[in-house]
């Protein structure tokens, strides 16, 4: 038997094809490809392109028509590949946000830091109201919500004092807001007046508070300021006339004090225009004139009428502007 050109057989003794032809076809569509050859010795990349109707001949051309390009004459943009996972590559995560933005000195990271222990102190004094309340003493635990008034207003104050306002700031007197005027203020009111009306009905009122003060700070966060006016009744304020009604032994009948928180719920999460401390401060004296004999005659019910007249000033302030805007159409 002859011996075949190929060096492994079959199991059929007939030789080796001489190989697979390409289609006419295949054949020039392979041509179109773009080839890169890579030199050893340049270290230069070849392309093998088709020779367009303006190509020289005997300038790199081939016999089959198409001629060879040296990567130096080519565009180097054109060199760059291109690969499927860049395509589908993430965008780079966002850098995180300094805790104090701005120069870490030294004396600006001790003002942050006693603006932010202002904050923890508000916040460890809402935990020791609610333990307190957990054990019935309801007067002392107004104390601490007093002194949380007090701190909320002291950070804030220091921060744009010492100009070290942060986002990791505001965000962190939102949650100690939470925790001391949301949380500790609603357990206090229930320990003080749960036996005057049905537990389940002052449960679902104070729960109401906390649901209240939580959508009104998150509304805070994200809306735009207002320099004169709050929208609704800010989380602080109603901690305090809680925290004072309580210190100065405020008796309502069960059924009005459930009333009562209701409505200062409902007051929190509205959009009426409450006017701001600094905005109250600037009234003339003769309108304080008669809290200031109230409070001699009967503190009790002073207080009370002052916590009802501010109430009523969103409501009384939105008609206002209703009425000046329906005018000037």
């Amino acid at each position: 038997m002859p011996r075949t050109p190929w060096g492994r057989r079959r199991t059929t003794d007939s030789p080796r094809p001489g190989g697979r032809r390409w289609a006419g076809r295949l054949r020039r569509g392979a041509r179109r490809v773009l080839l890169v050859r890579v030199g050893r010795r340049r270290r230069s990349a070849a392309v093998l392109l088709p020779a367009g109707p303006d190509a020289q001949e005997g300038h790199n051309s081939r016999l089959d028509g198409s001629r060879l390009i040296v990567a130096a004459d080519l565009d180097p943009r054109l060199l760059v590949p291109v690969s499927p996972a860049a395509a589908l590559a993430q965008p780079a995560p966002p850098a995180a946000v300094p805790l104090l933005p701005g120069a870490h000195t030294r004396a600006r990271r001790i003002r942050f830091l006693l603006v932010q222990l202002c904050t923890v102190g508000s916040l460890m004094l809402g935990m020791s109201a609610i333990f307190l309340s957990m054990y019935g003493e309801a007067r002392w635990a107004a104390v601490c919500l007093v002194g949380c008034v007090s701190f909320d207003g002291l950070d804030g104050a220091l921060a744009r004092r010492f100009g070290v306002c942060s986002p990791f700031g505001a965000q962190m007197d939102s949650l100690a807001d939470m925790c001391s005027f949301g949380i500790a203020a609603p357990v206090m009111v229930f320990t003080s007046i749960h036996r005057s009306a049905p537990g389940a009905v002052v449960a679902i009122a104070c729960a109401l508070v906390a649901v209240g003060a939580a959508i009104r700070l998150a509304r805070f966060n994200v809306s735009p300021k207002d320099g004169r006016f709050f929208a609704g009744v800010p989380t602080t304020m109603a901690a305090a006339v809680l925290s004072l009604g309580i210190l100065i032994g405020l008796r309502l009948p069960g059924p009005v004090a459930v009333g009562a928180l209701a409505v200062l719920a409902l007051a929190m999460v509205s959009s009426f225009p409450y006017a701001k401390l600094a905005r109250i401060a600037k009234l003339p004296p003769w309108f304080w004139l008669p809290a200031v004999v109230g409070v001699f005659v009967d503190y009790r019910i002073t207080f009370a009428v002052l916590a009802a007249a501010y109430l009523l000033s969103g409501p009384a302030v939105w008609l206002r502007r209703r009425a000046a805007t329906a005018s000037g159409r």
